[in-house]
């Protein structure tokens, strides 16, 4: 039977967290870089933009792979990680072409392999099932995945990505070029944690307006 932890234990337990700064820290708080989270929103909302700018971001800490399942290498993708302005991250992020999950797999079997996944989208993965999320998570427990989903009714989309985003640690709903956390890491009293991020002012903007 495994151990039971104490209570001094759990008081005085420490972890390995990143220091997040500025917007980013305002809206998901200082994170530990394991487990999963998703980003959903509805179409042209902003969520791959959002979701490169944080890649970028994660790559100070460790290598980052975007598996671009949805678009793959194109134009439409080329654009957005040109506008994120990803060549400064060097080779810290590197773009999956449409690859597979058992190939995705395979490659984070190896030695030095990415810390961080990017996984756009749960959309384009219509065999993943809840068993091979948690696959993901027992066999991968030193790396954070984080999924990208659709909404449908104001609910993560497919059926598989609302049961990730109640199992995430941190949950990123993208309306408007402006992305809404809800993050295990959130510390008001430290102001860490629950202030939307905006991914594009002049679009969130023009959204504020119009609702005016």
């Amino acid at each position: 039977m495994p151990q039971a932890i104490s209570n001094r234990n759990v008081a005085t337990a420490r972890f390995r967290t990143v220091p997040f700064e500025g917007s980013w820290k305002a809206c998901i708080g200082c994170p530990e870089l394991h487990g999963s989270w998703i980003i959903w929103g509805g179409s042209a909302s902003g969520k791959t933009t959002f979701a490169l700018m944080l890649a970028k971001y994660l790559s100070q800490w460790t290598k980052v792979a975007y598996d671009s399942l949805e678009q793959g290498l194109s134009l439409s993708l080329q654009k957005a990680w040109l506008r994120v302005g990803m060549a400064e991250a060097g080779n810290r992020v590197m773009l999956l072409d449409k690859e597979p999950i058992d190939k995705l797999r395979y490659r984070l079997d190896r030695r030095k392999s990415p810390g961080v996944v990017i996984i756009d989208s749960l959309t384009a993965m219509p065999g993943f099932k809840k068993k091979d999320y948690v696959e993901l998570m027992r066999f991968y427990p030193g790396k954070l995945f984080i999924f990208l989903a659709h909404e449908k009714r104001g609910l993560a989309d497919p059926a598989i990505a609302e049961t990730v985003r109640r199992l995430s640690d941190v949950k990123l709903h993208v309306d408007t070029y402006k992305a809404f956390p809800a993050s295990r890491f959130e510390d008001r009293d430290a102001g860490e944690g629950g202030e939307p991020f905006v991914i594009w002012e002049e679009g969130a903007n023009r959204r504020f307006c119009d609702e005016m």
